[in-house]
This record gives C-alpha cells, sequence and structure tokens, in this order.
C-alpha cells in the first residue's frame, strides 16, 4: 500500500508538470520551425532554425517593445515598494482608529476586476495628458500591485520583534531611519516576493496596455506579440509568435530560478508564531 500511494503521488506531480510545462515546450519547439513543418506535429525537436528569433529581433518595434515592458515594469516594482514599504510601517506599527478598516479597504481595491475599471482610468488617463506614453501604464498598473504589495509588507512587518524598533528610537533615529535601516534589511524576502509578482503582473498585463497605448513605439510586449502580422491579412506567423512568446517568457523564468527560495519564504512570512 505504501508504494502504491509512493507510486500515485509521483504519477500525479508528473501529470501537474506535464501540464504545466508542455505548452511551454511545444513552443520552443514551434519557434525553431519554419515554412509548413509548424502545421506537422513534432514533439521532439527536429532541426533549429533561428529565422524566427532573427525575424522578430530585427524587423519592426518589438525590441523597443520588450526595452517599453522592462521600464514599465521595473518602474511599476519600485514605486510599489517604496510606497508599499512605508504605508506598512504605519498600519503595521502605529495606533490609530479604524486601522484594520484600511488595511481591508486597500486590499479590497485589487478585487475589482480590470475592465470595471477601465472606462474611468481611461478618462484620468486622458485628462492628466497621459495617453499614448508609458506613464499611463505605470499608473494605472500600481492600483493592482500596490494593495497586494502592502498587505504582504504590513504582516511581514506586524511580526518583527517591536524591541529591535524601541532599540533604534533610544539611540535617536526617526521613523525614516527605522524604516530604511532597520526595517529594510530584515524585509528582504518579503520585497523579493512582492516585487517580483508585482514584476510579472506588470510583464504580462495587456487590457490597460491595449487601451491607453496607440504607437508602435510606445507598446509593451504582450500588445506587440498579439499584433504580429505576416506578408498577408490571411497569414498567421505562428512561427514569430513562438519566438516572441519565448523571447518574453525567459526573463520571468530565470527571475523566478533565482529567487525562488526568498519567493517561498516571503509567501509563508507570518503563517507562524513564534
Amino acid at each position: 500500500m505504501k508504494i502504491l500511494k509512493t507510486f500515485a503521488f509521483y504519477l500525479l506531480v508528473a501529470l501537474i508538470l506535464l501540464f504545466s510545462l508542455f505548452p511551454f515546450y511545444y513552443a520552443v519547439l514551434t519557434s525553431f520551425e519554419t515554412g509548413t513543418a509548424i502545421f506537422t506535429p513534432s514533439y521532439l525537436p527536429q532541426n533549429i532554425d533561428l529565422a524566427n528569433y532573427a525575424q522578430v529581433l530585427s524587423q519592426g518595434f518589438f525590441p523597443r517593445n520588450v526595452l517599453n515592458s522592462v521600464i514599465v515594469a521595473a518602474a511599476t516594482v519600485a514605486i510599489s515598494l517604496f510606497l508599499g514599504l512605508t504605508a506598512a510601517f504605519a498600519l503595521a506599527r502605529i495606533q490609530f482608529r479604524g486601522r484594520k478598516l484600511l488595511l481591508l479597504t486597500v486590499l479590497s481595491v485589487s478585487m475589482f476586476p480590470q475592465i470595471a475599471v477601465l472606462a474611468g482610468l481611461f478618462e484620468i488617463v486622458r485628462a492628466l495628458g497621459l495617453y499614448n506614453s508609458l506613464g499611463s501604464l505605470i499608473m494605472s498598473y500600481l492600483i493592482f500591485t500596490l494593495p497586494f504589495t502592502v498587505w504582504v509588507l504590513t504582516t511581514f512587518m506586524r511580526d518583527l520583534p517591536v524591541e529591535i524598533e524601541e532599540a533604534a528610537i533610544v539611540d535617536g533615529a526617526g521613523p525614516w531611519h527605522i524604516v530604511s535601516r532597520v526595517f529594510l534589511p530584515l524585509m528582504w524576502p518579503a520585497l523579493v516576493t512582492t516585487g517580483l509578482l508585482a514584476f510579472i503582473q506588470a510583464w504580462n498585463e495587456f487590457l490597460f496596455a491595449l487601451t491607453f497605448v496607440s504607437s508602435n513605439s510606445t507598446r509593451t510586449a504582450p500588445v506587440a506579440i498579439a499584433l504580429l502580422s505576416g506578408t498577408s491579412a490571411q497569414e498567421t506567423p505562428w512561427g514569430a509568435i513562438m519566438a516572441a512568446s519565448v523571447i518574453v517568457t525567459m526573463p520571468l523564468i530565470i527571475l523566478v530560478l533565482i529567487f525562488q527560495r526568498r519567493i517561498v519564504a516571503g509567501l509563508t512570512a507570518g503563517g507562524v508564531k513564534g
């Protein structure tokens, strides 16, 4: 019975891995194929042809679109972490009336679907003169990345020993020095977790990027992939689309592999007392 349970467990893990990784594996295989070979099912690499990658990187605005995604995602993460860290200090360490209600309100903002706030946010973007600029994307992404950041950092900071803060106050440290020099070095797991999740959300976002940006030079990578076209209106360049998808996905995989231990530590922060 024990052997059967072990076999069933590993079989289930294998099925989950197959279900999760096979689409990306097949996308990589397709990105190396050209011509009619794309439409011939093959689950093993037949040949390696980099023509699709050369086409994507040499034609059009795709390299610029990838750079736009990097700028938008990095700016979103930086602002989210800065505002989230300072807000977490106030919510976790300063006693004031309505603190729990405020924290729940902040978290509830992220529960609204994007389509529900799209029309109102579009009017705000136009009123501020940010339409067709990267600033409109950064501002709109903060609506969904900042609440999660505040929630996780508040939970993490609440579990830090009060004696550390009291010792810093005795030494004459102000609130900013306490946050930047005392709490910041201790909060790297939570910062890495929230920062990476915010980066992934901003990197993959499609609806706002499609609505608030209209020119090829300011589009982000997901929209650029969706708008890739072939030599004719009837042709869908699946090879180029798969190559572009692989290029856009690889940075996320590398970041997750590098910071996977800190991600787990950050997600489980506050889950165990003592």
